[in-house]
């Protein structure tokens, strides 16, 4: 129908996905195996990191990461406010507070500058985000922080380049394979490093401080005892999900090269319209993968453009409320001004963008906010 709705975003599965699933329930082995190996190994190679850790959540990653790093009451780690709430939870659950840094209102990508001037001696890591599938800038980032551990936040930045080299190559990167990212596992996460010690570590919190994995425990001729050096937690992803990671994978180019497209049908047909501002492009050599289009309202406000949208049966996002303007975040931190992200936070909209969106539907969407905006 015409008007069906169009939502926000959708999963781009197939029967190929649901084959490999079947593989899996058939095979009498579900949970982790040697599927997530196979898996955390694919993952590894396309980022160029040395090793890749699959866990329940990109969350679960970046709790380990600061548990792993010892970081703790009295600490400080440098993000920006605009991001989902997920890390700066995570900052303030270790007992540390989160100091926010401004981003740049075109991209919505963390100032390097910023950065920066926002170093102390209590800063334990530093927190970029690649938001909405751009790459932040990097070197200058890298740079300021010195021995300071870098944590990517990747989970928007499955296929995203910066500089001829995949997020996550050279520090510490967390990923997503929530639905609503570019590849999923149902709820997943991943993440990749280069510290064999550390990574092993991760390895052993994420489940129970147990080192070797349930199947190479329980398989043909294995040894059932083990030693526990230190507690963990219960973060491992499932065989069940890692198939469909393995199947997504394999259609990571297709699905990017599709969510490209459309981004460059909106920003021609709109680009046009004085009323909203487009996502800008980094300045440095980089490659998008479009995991949100984000416009900036000027000419309409929000909740009238939201419920035009919705009046015709078309989805939307918010992504994201300003995470230093939230009530449990303002009574940690006071108040803290950041001019870029708060006019962007009053403005930003996510619009539709998933590969299996038809040309028909993304006209749709074209046209309500041509009406609606222009």
């Amino acid at each position: 129908m015409d008007d069906a709705f169009i939502p926000m975003s959708k999963p781009y599965i197939g029967r190929e996905e649901i084959e490999a699933v079947t593989r899996v329930l058939e095979s009498g082995w579900i949970t982790t195996g040697p599927v997530c190996q196979e898996f955390e190994g694919q993952f590894a190679r396309l980022t160029g990191a040395g090793y890749g850790l699959s866990l329940t959540s990109g969350t679960a990653g970046m709790h380990l990461i600061f548990k792993a790093l010892g970081i703790s009451k009295g600490d400080e780690v440098i993000t920006p406010s605009m991001t989902f709430v997920s890390t700066v939870n995570q900052i303030v659950m270790a007992g540390a507070k989160p100091v926010f840094a401004d981003i740049d209102y075109g991209t919505l990508l963390i100032d390097p500058a910023g950065v920066e001037r926002l170093i102390t001696k209590r800063t334990k890591a530093i927190i970029p985000v690649h938001f909405a599938g751009a790459p932040a800038d990097m070197d200058p980032i890298e740079e300021a922080a010195g021995k300071i551990p870098i944590i990517e936040d990747a989970a928007h930045a499955i296929g995203t380049s910066y500089k001829g080299r995949h997020i996550g190559c050279r520090n510490l990167a967390v990923f997503s394979f929530h639905p609503i990212k570019n590849i999923t596992t149902g709820e997943g996460g991943m993440v990749t490093g280069n510290d064999g010690d550390l990574m092993k570590r991760l390895r052993l919190l994420k489940f129970h401080g147990i080192e070797r994995d349930a199947w190479k425990r329980y398989g043909k001729a294995s040894d059932p005892s083990y030693d526990i050096t230190e507690p963990g937690f219960k973060y491992n992803m499932t065989d069940i999900q890692a198939a469909l990671g393995v199947v997504q994978m394999k259609k990571l180019v297709e699905i990017n090269e599709k969510r490209a497209r459309i981004a460059g049908k909106y920003i021609e047909a709109l680009s046009p319209l004085s009323g909203i501002d487009l996502p800008a492009s980094p300045a440095y050599d980089h490659v998008h993968s479009w995991h949100l289009f984000v416009v900036k309202l000027r000419s309409v406000d929000r909740r009238r453009f939201m419920e035009a949208l919705a009046e015709h049966n078309i989805g939307y996002g918010l992504h994201f409320p300003a995470c230093h303007t939230l009530s449990y975040v303002k009574k940690i931190c006071g108040q803290v001004h950041l001019p870029a992200t708060e006019e962007a936070a009053d403005r930003i909209l996510s619009l539709p963008l998933y590969p299996g969106m038809d040309e028909s539907q993304v006209q749709r969407v074209i046209d309500v906010v041509g009406k609606v905006a222009g």
